[in-house]
């Protein structure tokens, strides 16, 4: 087996990363894993971790932050160029960007020396596109869409089909409730949760300290970060989680009951009606904001009522194109 050039994939860490490692189980047996390497941001260990395994890891420095000015990202931008130029192999064949702000550097990098460029949007966005993805797509080949709805803020884009990972472990319900409000967490959404203990959660706080949570109850799981985070999707019963990444990957992975909690907080990002049409997707019960315990208790009481529904893995069709491309 052989390739015609290296093939480059980001991964800028929380849904980025989960789709980068997505596309590295469908490329893994159509491509060398000596040709394939991983852009992750400097210091970003967690997804340094996840992908070693399926190719070569590359760090660069994170030209912008979230929530983090367009200018000082501006700023940084020189230097993120001259840090991609050193890092994106020669004889690149394909890059796939996944987003934020190491991806643009290392495209424009990737473009320069002839790589044909995947956009991929992300898969939450409906209304407006993602600065990254608006960033690179004069300069994409493909802009990746996992939706037909997002043509409309992407024409000429191309529906592969939602990008997500295959389960890494066997689906069943052990009876808890995972709750998570991803890598910055969700405090307002906590307090719900604490105050109707609903029975046995696991609960992920990300940067929210967990000490308050496991004096106030004892007999729940509460923790940061867990590089396994997959065996606790896994074994839920029904989770509870913000707009993001993780939604996706409770319902189309492991085929679980899902309740979105819209966080206000992250409206620049990402504004509720999106969060409206990823619901009506995964057909998941959504909350507007910060709920009462009441409101979440018959949320919950509603999600187990549905079942996700199943959707190809975009994933598939994306590592089969690029596979042939460069002659893998």
């Amino acid at each position: 087996m052989g390739c015609r050039g290296a093939i480059v994939v980001t991964a800028a860490g929380g849904g980025h990363t989960g789709r980068a490692y997505a596309l590295a189980q469908a490329l893994a047996g159509l491509v060398d894993g000596d040709m394939l390497y991983f852009v992750v941001a400097r210091g970003d260990a967690w997804s340094r971790r996840k992908l070693e395994g399926f190719g070569r890891v590359v760090e660069v420095r994170r030209v912008r932050a979230v929530n983090e000015s367009l200018l000082r990202g501006l700023l940084r931008l020189p230097g993120g160029l001259l840090d991609a130029w050193r890092s994106v192999p020669r004889g690149v064949c394909a890059f796939v960007s996944m987003g934020a702000s190491i991806s643009v550097p290392s495209g424009l990098a990737a473009r320069l020396r002839g790589a044909r460029l995947y956009n991929v949007e992300a898969v939450v966005r409906f209304t407006r596109p993602s600065l990254a993805a608006r960033a690179l797509r004069p300069v994409s080949h493909v802009t990746v869409l996992h939706w037909e709805e997002q043509l409309r803020i992407h024409p000429g884009g191309r529906v592969y089909g939602p990008i997500y990972p295959r389960p890494s472990r066997e689906p069943r319900d052990e009876g808890y409730i995972l709750v998570t409000g991803g890598s910055y967490g969700y405090p307002e959404l906590f307090e719900a949760v604490s105050r109707l203990d609903p029975g046995r959660v696991v609960l992920h706080t990300g940067r929210v300290d967990p000490r308050v949570y496991r004096e106030r109850h004892p007999g729940w799981v509460v923790f940061r970060f867990d590089p396994d985070f997959d065996r606790w999707l896994a074994g839920a019963r029904v989770v509870v989680t913000h707009y993001g990444n993780t939604a996706v990957e409770a319902a189309l992975t492991y085929g679980k009951p899902l309740v979105i909690v819209y966080n206000p907080a992250w409206r620049t990002a990402a504004g509720y009606r999106d969060a409206e049409v990823l619901a009506g997707k995964l057909n998941a019960v959504l909350l507007p904001g910060p709920p009462t315990p009441e409101e979440l208790a018959e949320a919950l009481r509603e999600a187990e009522r549905r079942r996700p529904p199943r959707y190809p893995n975009g994933a598939e069709r994306l590592a089969a194109e690029i596979a042939g491309l460069c002659g893998c």
